[in-house]
């Protein structure tokens, strides 16, 4: 109101009515400063089931353990309910180049995001003294989180009887088992299989001959026999598959005995890492092994699988989905891969699966840095309801999922169609369903639905295209897990999980085997087929200058202890 306009009002309105005009004017410009300042909270259930509003603050997140886009997790549809509930967002921040470079600094200059996610580079950050003990905070806020991870206290307290980072396995329910591959696998094109009748192959030589057939007969196509992840960490793509063609499954670096639990480093044994090697060889004396394998980094290697121009490979399924859902998404069903479970020999059970375990040396924690730590927990307690664990992995009724007449969750073919990586992305699904305190892979809920949609029966044939389902007939199962043995159970698993030290004599041999690995492994591969063994007895001669017998002394005994804690003992 200009100066004019309350002139002729202080003529014509009496002066108690003035007044009373007045505090109404007040008292509305309260309501609606009190109202903005609502606009920075958010409605919260406490454990009565009250509603409290609380401010709404955001937190920093960095994540050493994949390479997604930074985001907010306010900015995905998961991520703000998830802030609707409990007021919190997180900046999240993923890894770009080295590992080892970034953590350093981070160590180097004391300077922590609140929350951190260290995958490899755990033990840098538990040596600096990085993580704060979460057992007070766990007992005080985390109902959620005793009934989820009581059971695995023991294996996940540190020699100080702390527990300083929540891992992502603890298994609540009924275990369910995996219909597809997100484990280990050879993967071949389907047009190879296609190409001579959906052959039943085992043996790496029956594997590798029907590539090299392939290519025989399409030298115009313009086709790569068989490619290896090496980029950084990835490395052990490369190094894995002697121990899995040998019938064991990824304990790391070393194959575990059934009965006696002792360990033995395989990375210098003829059986298995040479006639590995010496067969990657062969392979690239005939021309059909990608000498880029060497250089090329993870989104190179990516981008080579989704291309079509790749006949075979071995990786993990989590690892390689990007480009496997690239290939879905082109529709041609030719260039799509079927996984194998190879070994050397017909006689080996092949054990490519995760054996139930725990695995305690991988997880989400809170640094030193962080100003709320009780927020960060509570928001950690939240995410472990039946309810956001359904949210986290299969989404929101009726937009990503569906609930039938019997309680049985499942997805319309439309609903799976509609999960491009950009959908998962910008949903959260992507972001959600690993990563944070969780129900672990294989869990299942109190009414028999699997937490995981892609281990739920009515998903999974759902999801299956014709090319899919004729594929399987051909091979005489339903699905592609199928094809592969049960693992069997090793209450130790997984043996690359046991704790060690900075700085000492195992981690040393770690650090100089794999040195000794990444100097050599390239030039087995791609050295002259005659200079092979030469260039083997050198790596050999080298490596055993290392304390083998030390390391696999360690090994045994932690992998024994590892036994007893399972077993209650």
């Amino acid at each position: 109101m200009n100066e004019r306009g309350l002139g002729i009002m202080k003529v014509k309105v009496p002066y108690l009515f003035l007044i009373l005009m007045l505090f109404m004017v007040f008292v509305a410009a309260c309501s609606e400063s009190s109202s903005n300042e609502q606009v920075n909270k958010a409605t919260s259930n406490n454990q009565d089931g009250k509603e409290t509003s609380v401010e709404n603050v955001t937190f920093t997140l960095f994540n050493a353990g994949a390479g997604f886009r930074d985001l907010n997790t306010n900015e995905t549809m998961i991520g703000k309910v998830l802030e609707d509930q409990t007021g919190v967002n997180f900046e999240m921040e993923f890894l770009v180049g080295d590992i080892n470079t970034k953590v350093g600094t981070m160590i180097a200059a004391n300077e922590f995001p609140d929350v951190v996610i260290p995958d490899s580079a755990i033990d840098k950050f538990l040596d600096a003294g990085t993580f704060i003990p979460l057992n007070d905070l766990i007992d005080e806020h985390g109902p959620n989180i005793q009934r989820v991870y009581g059971s695995y206290y023991e294996l996940m307290k540190q020699e100080d009887g702390n527990i300083y980072f929540l891992p992502f396995d603890a298994i609540v329910g009924e275990r369910v088992p995996s219909p597809n591959v997100d484990q280990s696998a050879f993967w071949i094109q389907r047009r190879v299989l296609k190409e001579f009748g959906y052959p039943k192959i085992k043996t790496l030589d029956q594997y590798f001959q029907l590539i090299e057939e392939y290519v025989a007969k399409h030298k115009d196509e313009d086709v790569t026999g068989f490619i290896s992840l090496t980029h950084d960490w990835r490395f052990f793509v490369l190094i894995n598959p002697a121990n899995h063609l040998a019938g064991f499954p990824n304990d790391g670096g070393v194959m575990v005995d059934m009965e006696t639990y002792e360990a033995t480093v395989y990375a210098d044994k003829e059986d298995s890492t040479k006639r590995w090697l010496q067969k990657l060889n062969e392979m690239n004396a005939k021309g059909l092994y990608d000498k880029s394998s060497f250089v090329d980094n993870y989104d190179q290697y990516l981008a080579k699988i989704s291309s079509g121009k790749i006949l075979g490979f071995f990786d993990y399924g989590w690892q390689v989905r990007p480009a496997l859902q690239l290939l879905e998404e082109f529709g041609n069903d030719d260039l799509l891969y079927m996984p194998m479970p190879i070994v050397f020999d017909e006689d080996i059970k092949d054990q490519y699966g995760d054996s139930p375990g725990f695995v305690d040396n991988r997880g989400i924690a809170i640094t030193v840095s962080a100003e709320d730590p009780a927020k960060i927990i509570q928001y950690f307690d939240n995410l472990l309801t039946d309810e956001n664990q359904i949210l986290s992995n299969w989404g929101i009724e009726g937009e990503t999922f569906e609930i039938d007449e019997n309680g049985r969750f499942y997805k319309t073919k439309e609903q799976i169609d509609q999960e491009t990586e950009e959908f998962r992305e910008s949903f959260g699904l992507k972001y959600f369903e690993y990563f944070w305190p969780r129900y672990g892979t294989g869990s299942s809920l109190a009414d028999g639905n699997s937490v995981a949609p892609g281990s739920q029966a009515e998903v999974v044939q759902l999801g299956y295209t014709e090319g899919d389902l004729n594929l399987l007939k051909q091979y005489g199962v339903r699905t592609f897990a199928e094809l592969f043995s049960l693992t069997d159970e090793r209450p130790w698993f997984p043996a690359w999980s046991v704790q060690v030290e900075q700085g000492s004599p195992v981690q040393i041999f770690d650090t100089r085997s794999d040195e000794l690995q990444r100097k050599y492994f390239p030039k087995l591969v791609l050295s002259n087929p005659g200079e092979f063994d030469h260039v083997w007895n050198e790596y050999v001669t080298e490596f055993r200058k290392l304390d083998v017998k030390g390391y696999e002394k360690f090994m045994t005994e932690q992998i024994k202890k590892k036994v007893d804690r399972a077993y209650g003992k």
